[in-house]
């Protein structure tokens, strides 16, 4: 039997009613039956492993090197922020294809010290100096910005992000921190299998966009590129970030948007045509947030951060579904799928919306309560699907999705502070820019902003633009309880929400809830485009996890949403979570089979 037979068969079981293999017409391949090799559990057979449990403190994180480096600044001495601007730092290295500090950052910290749930925005902006005007004359008539070259870039957030983060919360010094980066930049570690694939579709990508939108991959190519992209166990080196980061951790947040490192990375992008200036990284700063939450069932809770993110989005999708009670459906049922998706398409019609910088534009409060969860899902027709959702009709003043590569890490000590931290490049590895000498990408944030001037997320000079990546958070009865996090654009929300069905819902357990097959709807009307007229694609496309029964595909194209059956993982994002118990301190752990993750704890 082929091995996409193996895994289809084996995700039908997780948790997803009828254990039904996937249909040859679906996935491509033959047999139907399991076979020699597709592997048992003595228990929880729907899980593709145990959670891990510990009682010390616990990492989960996209790389087990960055796992255990979180691990041993943990022991060490350090906080649980000390411990995840570690593994970030280890990520930008080791999974470069989802994050690094030419990105952005955003975070929500439990302090048992204050009892406070905060959250930090990371996130930087356009250039002070160039107009929208100024950049539509740039693009020669495009209606869009490019996903590479100058112009999609924002200032690099996740350096400042960090020392706001470590001058609260941290107790190692940053020289410490990032110590074990710098050693695996210079003595080089063994490229991950997932990773290698994510690198080989980078450079595809990139070599096919030069083509479409010419722009300077010579230092990209020569940082991780030079003889093709490397494959998993190759040792991969990047001595140009470990002198990076040892002048990060030497001179502090300013050496990076003050000094020289700062003085390298403005002489290059002007010289790529970027309006950036010095002073532009100089102004950047990082900025602390009340996360909001939204109540669910159970006693459960889901927190976000506020717009520049999209975190809002999965709050109003649980006002939306705590109107009507899941669990009467199977894990996998049409009826179940179809009211995640409809609530989806909902909430993200005021995505698309109003969600913007809130130093530009504030967003109506009234999205986020409960009556307004109830409107918005009185529009939900249960024997059809909605051609097109439109946004509420609230009143705001006009003027006061893409694919991203991502990663999510989270950290909990043994004191319980709890760190849930997202970082991103966004498109692919970034828009394919590297500074001369220093070893990262900048990002293409910048990409997400609409060139419609009356809509809320327009470009304007200094403005941060729409943000995807969204850390969580999760309370039970009051008390904080569980970090989570699931990569990947648009599913981010979504995937939140899908988390939560599967742990209040279904009861199963951190592991179980992220192993169950997802859903990822995409499409409708984008935060990028203008406020006019029909959205470019208003109804999208659901893509299932082929875990996701046969019947249940037939009826929801019934339904009339346009299905498709996705067999390589992808687009489902990637999951972290750490759960503690209140009364014991006891921590659980889980990571996502689709990457090269690992959870722990000691």
């Amino acid at each position: 039997m082929r091995f996409a037979t193996l895994i289809a068969a084996a995700l039908a079981t997780l948790g997803l009613g009828a254990c039904k293999p996937v249909p040859d017409s679906d996935v491509g391949a033959s047999g139907s039956e399991f076979a020699i090799g597709a592997g048992g559990r003595p228990i929880g057979e729907a899980w593709s492993r145990s959670p891990v449990i510990a009682k010390n403190g616990m990492a989960a994180t996209a790389h087990p090197l960055a796992t255990q480096i979180a691990l041993d600044v943990l022991k060490d001495g350090g906080s649980a922020v000390d411990a995840a601007i570690a593994a970030n730092a280890a990520l930008g290295l080791m999974e470069p294809t989802g994050n690094g500090i030419g990105g952005d950052l955003f975070a929500i910290i439990y302090d048992p010290a204050s009892g406070e749930l905060v959250g930090l925005n990371g996130s930087g902006r356009s250039p002070a100096g160039q107009t929208l005007d100024q950049l539509k004359e740039k693009l020669n008539g495009a209606d869009a910005l490019p996903p590479v070259g100058p112009l999609p870039i924002t200032i690099p957030g996740t350096v400042h992000g960090w020392f706001e983060m470590h001058g609260r919360y941290g107790k190692l010094p940053m020289s410490r921190v990032l110590a074990p980066t710098v050693k695996y930049a210079r003595e080089g570690h063994p490229i991950a299998p997932v990773i290698a694939m994510y690198l080989d579709r980078s450079l595809k990508a990139y070599e096919r966009r030069q083509k479409e939108t010419p722009f300077d991959f010579s230092n990209a190519r020569a940082t991780w590129f030079a003889d093709g992209a490397p494959k998993a166990g190759d040792v991969f080196r990047n001595p140009d970030l470990a002198n990076t980061l040892e002048a990060i951790g030497r001179g502090g947040s300013d050496a990076f948007y003050k000094g020289a490192l700062a003085s390298r990375m403005v002489d290059y992008l002007q010289e790529q045509g970027s309006a950036f200036t010095l002073e532009d990284f100089a102004a950047h700063d990082s900025e602390w947030v009340t996360p909001a939450c939204a109540s669910y069932r159970k006693g459960y809770e889901l927190c976000e951060l506020p717009p520049n993110t999209q975190g809002f989005a999965a709050l109003q999708m649980v006002n939306i579904l705590k109107n009507v009670d899941l669990a009467q459906y199977e894990r996998g049922s049409p009826e179940l799928i179809h009211y995640l998706t409809e609530a989806k398409r909902l909430a993200h019609a005021d995505v698309a919306r109003f969600y913007a910088d809130p130093s530009f534009n504030a967003l109506p409060e009234e999205l986020l309560t409960e009556e307004y969860g109830k409107e918005r899902f009185k529009l939900i027709n249960p024997r059809s699907a909605a051609k097109e959702f439109m946004p509420g009709q609230i009143e705001v003043a006009p003027k006061l999705e893409g694919e991203g590569d991502t990663t999510y890490l989270t950290v909990v000590d043994k004191d319980g502070m709890m760190v849930s931290l997202i970082q991103s490049n966004y498109r692919g590895m970034g828009g394919g820019l590297v500074p001369t000498g220093m070893g990262f990408m900048f990002q293409d944030r910048g990409e997400l902003f609409s060139l419609d001037p009356a809509h809320p997320n327009a470009y304007e000079p200094a403005k941060r633009p729409f943000h995807t990546i969204i850390p969580a958070f999760v309370k039970r009865d009051g008390k904080p309880y569980m970090t989570l996090g699931l990569m990947g654009g648009g599913m981010q929300p979504q995937g939140h929400v899908q988390i939560l069905i599967n742990l209040v819902d279904f009861g199963m357990n951190l592991q179980e809830a992220g192993d169950a097959a997802r859903i990822n709807h995409d499409g409708g009307r984008q935060p990028t485009e203008g406020l006019k007229g029909e959205a470019k694609d208003p109804r999208g496309t659901l893509n299932v996890e082929p875990g996701i029964p046969e019947a249940t595909v037939k009826r929801l194209r019934g339904l009339g949403h346009n299905v498709e059956v996705v067999s390589n993982g992808i687009m489902f994002g990637g999951y972290q979570a750490i759960a503690r118990d209140p009364d014991t301190g006891v921590l659980t752990g889980a990571t996502e089979m689709r990457k090269d993750g690992q959870a722990a704890g000691y």
